[in-house]
């Protein structure tokens, strides 16, 4: 399956780092559970590390954004009143939230220093993968999402049909997770998505041909990550500016969306050091929207077609692939 750049699309000013991945910032670590089985088990989980020691005891600042609240984003408050994120972020489907907390608690706990811990703000993503998969069935279960944690490395990143996004569905096509990076002069910007929303489809300004403009309704949540050292303040901000992002792959951002952003750095921890102030921030602004909207598009072009278990209607359902559409009508944004 192709990336945007296969297919000739450079999505903003910004060079991209060496993977055009978030573990382009030293240190992140990505890992997914991938569960396909039978005709209804479509879903899973996704964990993004910040750093490979102990979170918990090595916090680092970070900042939550929501343009619209549909949804359920686990450890929010917390994380909005501290400005710190002190386990990783797991992403998962909407039934499996509970679960996804059970894991990272597991998880923390487990970590050598800890074991006088009696607090945990476990951070848990979601969006509905219903379309696909049988999202009553209890999965994925809060062991295979310790699977997920295990399996999370730096290097590249599994896109698509992968993870949490494994079940999930954006513009009536296959979407899933996807991911790309920018450099802003010594810096490097890294963002994650779980794309599973609605909307008219459009690729560097341009409407796609055979997206469903009846499918409004959905969610994402985008994760960022910079070795830029902001304060948990300035994250935020950065945290808001993905919407530009998703607003210009053609959301709706219906009533219905559940649109999430996170956004942490690798480089200061709360409370230590000098952060970068305001005025250096614009161009890590226009980073961030140019990211988001790569990794969305990524994350479909890398999603083949898939058939699995509508869930609200308990019947067989087929979702076609955003790259077989363009395959179809020759252009230039079709595969070449």
């Amino acid at each position: 399956m192709p990336r945007a750049r296969d297919i000739g699309l450079r999505i903003g000013r910004f060079a991209p780092g060496p993977l055009n991945a978030i573990t382009d910032v030293a240190g992140v670590a990505v890992g997914h559970v991938t569960l396909i089985e039978g005709d209804r088990t479509r879903t899973g989980a996704t964990a993004i590390l910040p750093h490979p020691g102990n979170l918990y005891r090595e916090r680092v600042a970070a900042g939550f954004s929501v343009l619209n609240g549909y949804g359920k984003f686990a450890g929010a408050t917390q994380l909005q009143e501290l400005g710190e994120l002190e386990t990783p972020i797991l992403l998962t489907n909407t039934l499996a939230v509970g679960r996804g907390l059970e894991a990272l608690i597991r998880h923390t706990l487990a970590q050598p220093g800890n074991g006088r811990v009696t607090s945990i703000n476990a951070v848990v993503g979601e969006t509905n993968d219903s379309m696909l998969n049988d999202i009553r069935a209890a999965r994925p279960s809060a062991e295979e999402m310790a699977r997920a944690l295990a399996a999370a490395r730096p290097g590249p990143v599994e896109e698509g049909a992968v993870g949490a996004g494994t079940g999930t569905v954006a513009f009536g096509l296959k979407g899933g997770i996807g991911t790309a990076s920018r450099r802003v002069g010594a810096d490097l910007l890294g963002v994650l998505v779980q794309a599973n929303y609605g909307g008219t489809l459009r690729l560097d300004g341009r409407e796609v041909a055979r997206t469903s403009a009846a499918d409004r309704d959905g969610s994402i949540v985008i994760v960022l990550a910079t070795d830029a050292p902001l304060s948990s303040r300035n994250l935020t901000r950065l945290a808001t500016r993905a919407f530009g992002g998703l607003a210009r792959t053609g959301a709706a951002l219906s009533n219905g969306s559940g649109d999430y952003a996170l956004a942490f750095s690798t480089r200061i921890l709360p409370g230590q050091g000098a952060a970068r102030d305001n005025e250096a921030m614009s161009p890590l602004f226009e980073a961030a929207i140019e990211a988001t909207e790569e990794a969305i598009v990524n994350a479909l072009l890398m999603a083949g077609p898939m058939t699995g278990w509508h869930a609200g209607e308990a019947r067989e359902n087929r979702i076609a692939a955003l790259a077989d559409v363009l395959a179809e009508t020759p252009g230039p944004h079709a595969p070449g």
